[in-house]
């Protein structure tokens, strides 16, 4: 790592005072539901003099994370959060081994639509690999229900399939999907298909 990303690194963490949009990505929410929890009380902070800009301490960061079960890892890593939702264990290994091992990733796994529900609630990813097939839903009922809610409008959605047709791609894709993986894929697939997802080279 060069000096350059250690500085960005340590500034981050050193960080004392958050705009709303720094606070929502920390948060993964939008931007306006962190305006409405400053302006209601719920997220404490202040308005800069003479203008109308917003200010989050860190510690009220802290405890509006807390207060909301949000994960605080995000304040401190920088990584970026992949959750992984596939039925067969050994996709679920292989991915979470390859983005572990890569050390840009935090990587949380669910194996049905109720798991990644769920997870999706509590981990707030960045992004979500979903299998097409699971064993109670289809992953675009996945996809529809994390895009239509306004908490995960930041959330990229790659789905990972070995048996979908080119139409139905195509309707994964309108359905909010970010982009699609043909299983089997390789390694190098995987990571740069992720990373362009999440602007991460």
């Amino acid at each position: 790592m060069c000096q350059t990303d250690l500085a960005k690194k340590e500034g981050k963490r050193m960080k004392d005072l958050f705009t709303t949009g720094e606070a929502a990505e920390i948060c993964r929410v939008s931007q306006q539901t962190i305006i409405r929890c400053f302006d209601s009380g719920r997220l404490e902070g202040f308005r800069v003099p003479g203008s109308r800009f917003r200010r989050i301490p860190r510690q009220s960061l802290i405890k509006f994370m807390k207060d909301n079960s949000i994960p605080p890892d995000n304040l401190e890593s920088g990584k970026k959060r992949v959750l992984i939702v596939d039925d067969d264990a050994e996709i679920v290994e292989l991915m979470a081994d390859v983005l572990g091992r890569d050390g840009r990733f935090e990587i949380k796994t669910a194996s049905s639509g109720y798991e990644a529900g769920m997870s999706t609630q509590q981990f707030r990813p960045d992004l979500i690999l979903l299998d097409y097939m699971l064993p109670d839903v289809n992953g675009n009922v996945v996809c529809q229900t994390v895009k239509s809610n306004p908490e995960f409008e930041n959330t990229k959605i790659i789905i990972v399939s070995g048996v979908v047709k080119q139409d139905e791609i195509d309707q994964l894709l309108k359905s909010g999907a970010e982009g699609f993986i043909k299983k089997p894929f390789t390694i190098t697939e995987l990571t740069d298909k992720v990373g362009a997802a999440l602007k991460i080279r």
